[in-house]
């Protein structure tokens, strides 16, 4: 029943590069408060898109900042499953503008790459799905399932309003499955399972000494340095072998089994030296750089600074020192415990002679991970092979998408990743692009996996 939703998506190719064109030309840049008017455009752009191919609601409701998308569509019948579908219109800044060598919101077609701000993150994922939607209600008149849709203009600045909609509003997008495509694939026209993502936690430190800059030659080796200090706190929360020391860190932390080690190893990964430009990888003792990065918990250092940092020489003590610290988390560990760990640990370790500020990051999530072996997960990779033409590979991710852990923990649904982002996108970085082997396959994939869980095949 597929051949004649991807025969429209291949007589309508033009069409619809030019109708994603058009949504990528709105600077929906959620980071910044100028561009208001810009999401209310891109939310307006799907509101009228979803009606125009026949959806039985598509209304923007309001939040406490950008509006959210939603639409249902129930033409499935009530023995179909419902599938909560969820993506996001903003996009980042495109700065600096000199480093694109084409205008972000102006899109451009070079070497088989769509070339524009939001053309892999997300806008390109997401018009895809409703391409789809279109070609199958132009040509079969239904939808193989029934769907809610979910599409905020938030995501770049944390999803600040989602989670409380989501939480008020239960029974408003409760669903069988939900699938978001915010994703991608371990690389070009692999497709790829992503059955877990990490959690994300963070806090900043702020240690202060004197109240104000000291002449080091006059208080030096009398009054503690604050930067040093910071070090030594620092230098002490993990060790040369990337082990964490925080005591209780790896508490509960869920065990890499050895089926996932062995996919994990069989799945193409990136050559992380060569894209860095580092001489060698660093991992967790006993753990490979792919396994540290996927499936195992991580502590970065962010961001340091205190004192001068002006060219020359200035000697001083300085007042104070402030480092940023994330910590990417796996399934077992709770962010607000990890978060009481990492203050704990800081504040024995603290030397004497200054003061120790921690401020926690407001925006965490823990991890979410599916088992491999789910029916939907299934039915996603045989979707992936056909189009692809390719075996599906699963792989855990190191990034965290927190969205994807609230709908777990309000609603209990299975997630499915449905990503077609490559490694070459540069997402959030000049030039982000997205390949047109991702969008035309990618698709098909689409068209293959709602059949399949609609029963239609």
């Amino acid at each position: 029943m597929s051949e004649q939703v991807l025969r429209y998506l291949q007589t309508n190719r033009d069409n619809l590069l030019e109708k994603l064109a058009n949504f990528l030309k709105i600077p929906s840049v959620s980071t910044d408060s100028n561009h208001q008017q810009d999401i209310e455009k891109a939310a307006n752009f799907i509101v009228t898109y979803l009606h125009e191919i026949g959806f039985d609601l598509a209304e923007k409701q309001p939040t406490n900042n950008y509006p959210l998308v939603y639409a249902e569509y129930n033409g499935a019948g009530p023995e179909a499953p419902t599938v909560l579908f969820y993506g996001h219109y903003d996009v980042q800044p495109a700065d600096p503008l000199e480093l694109w060598k084409s205008d972000p919101f102006q899109p451009e077609v070079r070497d088989g790459r769509l070339y524009a701000r939001g053309a892999s993150d997300d806008k390109g994922q997401v018009f895809m799905h409703l391409a789809v939607f279109e070609a199958f209600l132009k040509t079969e008149g239904k939808l193989p399932l029934n769907v809610k849709v979910c599409i905020e203009g938030e995501e770049e600045i944390g999803s600040e309003s989602l989670y409380e909609i989501l939480h008020a509003k239960k029974e408003q997008f409760a669903a069988d499955f939900a699938v978001i495509s915010d994703s991608g694939m371990v690389a070009k026209n692999q497709p790829t399972i992503l059955y877990g993502l990490k959690g994300f936690t963070g806090l900043e430190i702020t240690v202060t000494g004197p109240d104000h800059d000291l002449h080091s030659g006059m208080y030096g080796g009398a009054i503690r340095n604050p930067i040093m200090a910071l070090s030594h706190i620092l230098a002490s929360m993990k060790d040369k072998e990337e082990v964490v020391t925080v005591e209780g860190f790896y508490d509960g932390v869920e065990p890499l089994t050895d089926d996932e080690r062995a996919m994990m190893a069989n799945a193409p990964s990136e050559d992380f030296a060569k894209a860095a430009g580092v001489d060698q990888t660093v991992s967790e003792k006993g753990y490979t750089a792919v396994e540290h990065t996927m499936g195992r918990p991580t502590f970065e250092v962010n961001g340091i600074f205190g004192g001068y940092q002006g060219e020359g020489t200035k000697t001083i003590i300085p007042s104070t020192a402030t480092a940023k610290i994330t910590c990417r988390l796996v399934p077992g560990q709770d962010p607000e415990n990890v978060q009481q760990l990492l203050e704990d640990h800081i504040m024995k370790t603290a030397p004497a002679g200054v003061k120790v500020h921690v401020e926690k990051e407001k925006l965490s999530a823990k991890a979410y991970k599916v088992e491999p072996d789910h029916p939907l997960i299934k039915k996603a990779a045989e979707a992936y092979s056909k189009a692809f033409q390719a075996e599906t590979v699963y792989v855990r991710m190191g990034g965290s998408i927190p969205v994807v852990e609230w709908i777990q923990a309000l609603y209990g649904m299975p997630i499915v990743l449905l990503g077609f982002g490559t490694p070459e996108d540069r997402l959030h970085s000049p030039n982000e692009s997205f390949p047109l082997d991702s969008f035309d396959k990618g698709m098909e994939t689409i068209v293959y996996y709602w059949q399949a869980v609609g029963n239609q095949e």
